[in-house]
């Protein structure tokens, strides 16, 4: 049984860092491509980043050169390193696990995953 467990959000000011967690269980960690989406109100999910079995990344063009994912296999765990954060940031933040093993063959698309955490907050303000 899939489960992901976010971590790591909360407010924080403009301009500022916060780093997320999703601890992940019940299936072979590094297996399977893994991703970040986010949610604002009133606003479709939106997928900002992927890691693949090699470890090769993919970000959306609204959070590329200020948002890192990365992994640790050994801990499964999944993070997402926020920096330089704008108020347009400020969403639920979820992680996903692929239903492709190995690469990531659907991108950034919400459609192409089918584990999903029960979101972490990220607020921030001007």
């Amino acid at each position: 049984q899939v489960q992901l467990v976010e971590s790591g959000g909360g407010p924080v000011q403009a301009g500022g860092a916060l780093r997320l967690s999703c601890a992940a269980s019940g299936y072979s960690f590094n297996k399977y491509c893994m991703g970040w989406f986010r949610q604002a109100p009133g606003k479709e999910r939106e997928g900002i980043a992927t890691i693949d079995s090699f470890d090769r990344t993919k970000y959306a063009d609204s959070v590329k050169d200020r948002f890192t994912i990365s992994k640790d296999v050994n801990k499964t765990t999944l993070y997402l390193q926020m920096n330089s954060l704008e108020p347009e940031d400020t969403a639920m933040y979820f992680c996903a696990r692929s239903r492709a093993i190995y690469v990531c063959t659907s991108g950034l698309e919400a459609f192409g995953y089918d584990g999903w955490g029960q979101g972490t907050q990220v607020t921030v303000s001007s």
